[in-house]
Formats: C-alpha cells, sequence, structure tokens
C-alpha cells in the first residue's frame, strides 16, 4: 500500500473554541499516539486528510513540524453527523515490520443462485491482523451460486501472506437468506381476521 503524505502543525490550543477555529480554516484537530510517546496535538489540512480517508486503513507519512515525520493509520475518525465533515481524527504511530489489528472491507462478487434470495453481509469489515506497511484494502469473495442457507465463514475469506484473522475462525461474515415471506399457517390466519 503506498504512503500518503499530509503535513501536520502542532498545536498547543485545546477546547471547542480552538477545535471551532481550526475547523473554520479548513483544517481537522487530531492526536497523533503510540510506542510509548506523549501524545501529539496537530492540525491537518481537511481536504487532504479527507482524500486519504478514501481509502480504507489508509498508511499516512505526517511531514510534522521541525522537519521529524511519523509513519500513521487512523484509529478513530469522528465526522459530524449529517453533513460528514470531519471533526477530529486519532491516529496510531506504526513501524515498518510491526503487526497491526485493523477492519478491512468485505467486497463480494459473482451472482447468487436464481429463486430470488439475498445476501446478508453479517460483517462489512473482516477483522486481521497484518504488517503494518502491508495491509490489504480489501478482500473481495465470491458469492457466484450461492443459495438459501449458504454461509462464508471468516475461514473462508482468502487472506495474503502474512495476514492473519483476528476473529474466531467460525465467525458468519457473508449469509444467503430465502427473500420470499413464509405463508402463514391456516389456524392464524382465521384467528387474525376475529381480531
Amino acid at each position: 500500500m503506498a504512503e500518503v503524505k499530509i503535513p501536520a502543525e502542532t498545536r498547543s490550543e485545546f477546547g471547542k473554541g480552538a477545535a471551532r477555529r481550526l475547523r473554520r480554516e479548513q483544517k481537522v484537530p487530531g492526536v497523533v499516539y503510540g510506542h510509548g510517546g506523549e501524545p501529539v496535538h496537530v492540525a491537518l489540512p481537511g481536504h487532504d486528510l479527507m482524500m486519504a480517508l478514501k481509502t480504507p486503513n489508509v498508511l499516512i507519512r505526517l511531514a510534522l513540524d521541525g522537519g521529524k515525520s511519523e509513519l500513521v493509520i487512523p484509529k478513530a475518525v469522528q465526522r459530524e453527523a449529517i453533513r460528514g465533515f470531519l471533526v477530529h481524527i486519532d491516529l496510531l504511530v506504526v513501524k515498518k515490520g510491526e503487526t497491526v489489528t485493523v477492519d478491512v472491507p468485505v467486497h463480494t462478487e459473482g451472482e447468487l443462485a436464481p429463486g430470488g434470495n439475498l445476501l446478508e453481509h453479517m460483517l462489512d469489515a473482516l477483522p486481521v491482523e497484518t504488517e503494518a506497511t502491508h495491509i490489504p484494502e480489501a478482500f473481495t469473495v465470491s458469492v457466484e451460486g450461492l443459495g438459501a442457507g449458504a454461509s462464508i465463514q471468516a475461514k473462508d475469506v482468502k487472506l495474503p501472506k502474512g495476514t492473519a484473522l483476528a476473529v474466531d475462525g467460525e465467525t458468519v461474515v457473508l449469509q444467503v437468506v430465502s427473500a420470499q415471506a413464509e405463508a402463514p399457517a391456516e389456524g392464524e390466519e382465521g384467528e387474525g381476521e376475529e381480531a
């Protein structure tokens, strides 16, 4: 996965007022933490950050004041409820060769068996442990020809080398359910009309 470079200014003002001022300047307040160091409060350019976050589990190279740089991944992103603007971000410092636990999106391909069945996503993203600089962008799972009652478990998802499940292998990721509603039993139908 390629790194995205984003400039970051360290900040010393905290609280709602300071955060609002940053947002008016099209910047997003954030905190960089990890590896036992003191948390560093930063301000990031809003547009650059928004574009970077379009890639799940993006690897960001922060260019901090004073020429220092840190390799980070997004750990928690807060968005404004209605318009979806970035409000705050927590960034975790990572090192090459280090293992991290992340949620990787699950995509599907193929057509279900005929019969009006529905595909239900039990997990939209699969928790995995992987090397910080080689986080998969997504897992693609084939649902070609699956009929009602079929399911795909976490252990059935093909993982790249160096990536391991961070969830029980028996966990259901996708399942196929019948779209047809069951007809009510004769006794139930009569009772419903009388009531």
